[in-house]
């Protein structure tokens, strides 16, 4: 198994016996998912507030929230049903419920799958007997429209953070998505996707799943492959890719073990200018040989004319 690390913003979903630490700011807070590892890779769940700073554009930033808690997610799960998933779809399905079974009953998933066309098979609940239900109605189907089933999650993420009332609690967002080859039927582009992406909130865990005896497919996997990285990348979440369908089930765990080990860091900016631009964000420990990683950054607002 091949693992790609980005800057990590990721999502929980098993709490955590951990006492609260939590500053809420205003309604112009920049807020970030963070995970902090030490040189071996493993997780560093118990920092404290003054053990972070924050930099946007190389500026060092004041926090004003701050929870070592788990917060509640919206998960959107996406699963490539094309034609090539044929004989490894029974076990994705097996290794995907395993996965949704550890959310809690705070936590809200749907499910798509996806093969020339993109379908919402369930949309957001926490009824886990319903997701495992849409999990094992996927069936394998045609080509592969990865672009699409990414967008219509994107935008139904979106739509679940815009009907959040006043007094919600704050729910961060994740993608898991699984594809086993090169889009070849959406009826949008990868860079229309990556814009998208950058401009949500969202995190983003991608698993390719490369089958070693379709060398043919060679150049398309590599440019999945890349599409992956760059979504991690930018959206702060982490690249898989691995040969067998049945390494699925250890990389959902690892997933899913990283998620419950999060800081939840906010911050109003410094910077007061409405222009709509991209600014960079950066989260720093003071402990030694440790690694904060958060997403890359974010558009600021627009001021209205």
């Amino acid at each position: 198994m091949k693992v790609v690390t980005a800057a990590v913003v990721v999502l929980a979903l098993v709490p955590h016996a951990r006492a609260a630490q939590v500053f809420r700011g205003g309604t112009d807070v920049v807020m970030l998912s963070v995970t902090v590892q030490d040189t071996q890779g493993r997780l560093v769940p118990d920092l404290r507030l003054e053990d972070f700073q924050v930099f946007e554009d190389g500026v060092l930033q004041a926090v004003s929230n701050f929870s070592r808690d788990v917060e509640p997610i919206a998960l959107s799960f996406l699963i490539d049903t094309s034609a090539s998933m044929d004989r490894k779809l029974g076990t994705a399905q097996e290794a995907a419920i395993g996965f949704l079974s550890r959310l809690t009953p705070q936590d809200l998933a749907m499910v798509i799958d996806f093969d020339a066309q993109a379908r919402i098979k369930q949309p957001f609940t926490n009824d886990r007997v319903a997701l495992e239900a849409a999990v094992r109605a996927t069936a394998v189907g045609g080509p592969t429209a990865l672009y699409n089933a990414l967008y219509t999650a994107l935008n139904e993420l979106r739509v679940t953070r815009s009907e959040a009332k006043p007094g919600d609690p704050f729910r961060r967002q994740a993608i898991v998505v699984l594809s086993d080859g090169e889009d070849t039927a959406s009826l949008i582009d990868d860079v229309a996707v990556l814009d998208a992406v950058r401009r949500s909130e969202v995190t983003l865990y991608a698993i390719g799943l490369r089958d070693p005896r379709r060398r043919d497919e060679e150049r398309g996997f590599e440019r999945s492959e890349s599409f992956l990285l760059r979504l991690a990348q930018q959206t702060g979440g982490r690249a898989y890719f691995i040969e067998q369908v049945e390494e699925l089930r250890g990389v959902y765990a690892l997933i899913a073990d990283e998620l419950t080990s999060q800081y939840t860091i906010g911050y109003v900016s410094k910077n007061a200018v409405q222009d709509g631009g991209w600014r960079a964000v950066q989260v720093m420990t003071a402990v030694p040989n440790t690694q904060a990683r958060t997403r890359a950054g974010y558009f600021a607002p627009r001021a209205r004319r």
